[in-house]
């Protein structure tokens, strides 16, 4: 437990940046146009992928014993993959709309 502590007062300007870009973040999306959400969202999603590459940077520069960094390299590819493969999904979905349709 004192561990814990002090980890949160060495750590405590970091916390509040975190606290701080949390609330800027849900203020920010909140004032996106429900128009302009899906748009900007499956950019985003696609621009995910530079997560990708670091985490496979992380994981191949990680010893074979440091199983913790493995874990969470492993787990950034995962949910950035998820999230790129769902970007690509939104992006096709929306451009199927403005296709015409055949008689």
């Amino acid at each position: 437990m004192s561990a814990l502590l002090s980890f949160f007062h060495e750590h405590l300007l970091l916390i509040y940046l975190l606290a701080f870009s949390i609330l800027l973040g849900i203020e920010v999306i909140s004032k996106v146009p429900a128009v302009l959400h899906t748009p900007l969202m499956s950019g985003a999603n696609a621009i995910h992928g530079v997560v990708l590459v670091g985490a496979i940077i992380v994981m191949f520069n990680a010893k074979p014993t440091d199983y913790v960094t493995l874990a969470v390299g492993f787990v950034a590819v995962l949910f950035g993959m998820l999230n790129v493969v769902g970007g690509f999904a939104v992006t096709d979905r929306m451009l199927e709309m403005f296709k015409k349709k055949k008689k």
